[in-house]
C-alpha cells in the first residue's frame, strides 16, 4: 500500500528487462537519464523508482521491454498440488477494486489519457457485458479465453516483427468510444442508464515462466487462469489483438512479477534503423564504453549495416563519425539506414579494409567495432588476422583514445592468447588507473560486478601493457546476443604505437 501511495505523489515504480550481462549498463542509464532511485539489478531486469514522463522513459537505449511494476514478491512456493499454486498465482494477480482503480489511472496518466473512462467495477458491467461473461465462464471450450505466452524476456525480434502489445487505437479515439466512470459506483444514482455509456474494457494476460515453476504448470494455463479470474472479479473482457491493457506474469525462482508493458513495441526496436544488424542494445552499450565527447572523431573499421554508428550519432550527435567496410552489400544498407535515420550529415562511409585503412595514423578519438569472424560467430581461419587487425585500429587512434571490441567466445580466447597480462609500472598507466572511467563507475552502480566475465579480477582489469604496447585494457564484459554470448573489451591508448 505504501507503494501505491508513493505512486499517487508522482514516482511510480518501474521494471525495464534487458539482455544478459546488460543489466549494469541499463542500471546506470535510469539514474543518469531518469533521475531514477531505488535502482534493483537481478539477472535479465532492473527495476527503479522515478517521476520521469513517458517521453523520457521512451529514451532508454540499454533496455528492451520496459513495464508499470504492479507486484515484485519472492518466488511462489512449488508443490506437486497444481490447483494450489494456480490459487497463489491469481492471489498474486488480483486485488481489491481500489488496487486495479490505481493500477488503471496511473497507467492512464503515464500515457495522458486522464480523460479516458475506464470502469473496473463489476457492478457497473452493463447487461450485454454481463451476458458475454456468463457465456464466457460457460463455454470455456467455445469461448477462446487463451492468452498467448510472452515472447522470451530479452524479445530478440526479428527486424519489423510486432512484438507483444498491438497498436492502439488514438487517444481521441478511446476518449470517444469508451465512456465508463472511475467512480465509485456507490456514488450516485444506480438507476441511471449505463450501457450506452461503456463498451467495457479489453485486456490480455502474458505470462513467461521459468525454473521450478515451468516444470509443473504452463505459461498457458496461468494465463488463462488469471485472465478467467479477471474478468469474474474486474468485468473485463479478454481480447487478444487490441486491448486496451496487457497483464505480463513473471514467475521464476527469483521472484514474481506483475507489470503493464508501456510500449506496443520493445524499446530496442529502434523506428530510425530500417534493416537491424547487431542488437541495438549492445550497439548502444559499446558506445557509451567509447567515452565519446563533442566534437570528437569515432570510427568504425567493419561497420556492416553501421547500427554501431547510428546508435553513438542518436545519443551523442556533437561528433563525426567514420564507417569502413570491405563489402558493397553492407555498405550499401548502412548508406540506406543512415538516410532513414536523418545522419547524412553525421557518418561518412568509405570502402575499405580494415587491414589497411586509408587513414592518418591517430586520426580517430574512439574506435569501436563488432569483429564479424565466421557464420554465426563460428572461428574460421581468418581469426589469424585478428593481431594484423588490432595493429591498424592501434595505429589509427589517438593517444588517450579508446578501443572497443565485441568478440565471439572463440576470437576472446584468442584474443587472450596473443597479449599477455604483466603489470604495466609505467607512469601513464598508474595515472590512468587512478581514475575510473564514468562508465567503469557505472558498472557497479549497484555494488556488485556482475559485468566481468569468468570471475576476473577488477585489479587485471585495471590498466596492463599488452603485446600491442600502446594498448592496455580497460574492462571485459559478457554479454547475451540471444543464442550466443559474446564480450566487450575496452582498451584505451596510453602513446604512440611505436615509442613504448
Amino acid at each position: 500500500r505504501r507503494g501505491w501511495a508513493k505512486m499517487a505523489a508522482g514516482r511510480s515504480r518501474f521494471f525495464c528487462t534487458a539482455g544478459r550481462g546488460l543489466e549494469p549498463f541499463l542500471a546506470q542509464e535510469v539514474w543518469a537519464r531518469l533521475g531514477a532511485t531505488e535502482v534493483d539489478c537481478v539477472s535479465g531486469k532492473v527495476f527503479f523508482s522515478t517521476e520521469a514522463e513517458l517521453g523520457e522513459l521512451r529514451k532508454l537505449r540499454s533496455g528492451e521491454r520496459l513495464f508499470l511494476l504492479l507486484k515484485k514478491q519472492p518466488p511462489l512456493a512449488v508443490s506437486g498440488n497444481k490447483g494450489k499454486m494456480l490459487h497463489g498465482i491469481k492471489s498474486l494477480v488480483l486485488e481489491e477494486r481500489k488496487y486495479w482503480l490505481d493500477v488503471i489511472a496511473i497507467w492512464r496518466k503515464l500515457h495522458g489519457q486522464e480523460g479516458k473512462q475506464i470502469d473496473v467495477s463489476q457492478e457497473n458491467a452493463s447487461p450485454l457485458k454481463r451476458k458475454w461473461e456468463e457465456e464466457t465462464n460457460i463455454g470455456t471450450k467455445r469461448q477462446k479465453t487463451e492468452v498467448r505466452e510472452s515472447m522470451s524476456e530479452e524479445c530478440q525480434t526479428e527486424a519489423g516483427k510486432r512484438c507483444v502489445l498491438p497498436e492502439r487505437k488514438s487517444d481521441q479515439d478511446c476518449q470517444t468510444e469508451n465512456k465508463t466512470s472511475l467512480a465509485d459506483p456507490s456514488e450516485g444514482s444506480r438507476e441511471e442508464p449505463i450501457a450506452n455509456e461503456q463498451l467495457g474494457f479489453s485486456f490480455r494476460v502474458s505470462c513467461r515462466c521459468s525454473g521450478a515453476i515451468a516444470k509443473i504448470l504452463h505459461s498457458q494455463e496461468i494465463g488463462r487462469a488469471v485472465g478467467i479470474a479477471l474478468m469474474k472479479q474486474c468485468g473485463w473482457r479478454a481480447d487478444l489483438r487490441d486491448p486496451d491493457l496487457e497483464i505480463f506474469v513473471h514467475l521464476n525462482d527469483i521472484h514474481s512479477v506483475v507489470g503493464i508493458p508501456l510500449f506496443r513495441l520493445p524499446l530496442a526496436n529502434r523506428e530510425y534503423i530500417q534493416t537491424a544488424g547487431l542488437r541495438s542494445t549492445v550497439a548502444w552499450a559499446m558506445a557509451s564504453l567509447a567515452e565519446i565527447s563533442a566534437g570528437a572523431f569515432v570510427l568504425d573499421p567493419m561497420c556492416g549495416l553501421g547500427t554501431i554508428l547510428l546508435e553513438a550519432a542518436k545519443e551523442w550527435p556533437e561528433a563525426c563519425y567514420w564507417g569502413a567496410d570491405i563489402s558493397d552489400s553492407q555498405l550499401e544498407g548502412a548508406d540506406v539506414n543512415i538516410r532513414t535515420a536523418g545522419l547524412v550529415d553525421k557518418i561518412e562511409l568509405l570502402k575499405a579494409s580494415v587491414k589497411a585503412l586509408p587513414l592518418p595514423s591517430e586520426s580517430f578519438d574512439a574506435v569501436i567495432s563488432d569483429i564479424p569472424f565466421g557464420k554465426k560467430f563460428k572461428v574460421t581461419e581468418d581469426i589469424q588476422l585478428l593481431p594484423d587487425i588490432l595493429q591498424e585500429m592501434e595505429r589509427v587512434l589517438c593517444v588517450g583514445g579508446t578501443l572497443v571490441l565485441l568478440l565471439s567466445q572463440g576470437l576472446r580466447e584468442h584474443l587472450d592468447g596473443i597479449t599477455k597480462c604483466a603489470e604495466d609500472e609505467s607512469p601513464n598507466a598508474t595515472s590512468d588507473g587512478a581514475s575510473e572511467t564514468a562508465t567503469a563507475k557505472a558498472l557497479n552502480v549497484d555494488g556488485n560486478s556482475s559485468s566481468l566475465v569468468n570471475g576476473v579480477e577488477e585489479s587485471c582489469l585495471s590498466l596492463r601493457q599488452t603485446r600491442f604496447g600502446s594498448l592496455v585494457p580497460d574492462g571485459v564484459y559478457g554479454v547475451s546476443l540471444g543464442k550466443t554470448d559474446a564480450f566487450i573489451y575496452k582498451y584505451k591508448k596510453i602513446s604512440s604505437a611505436g615509442n613504448q
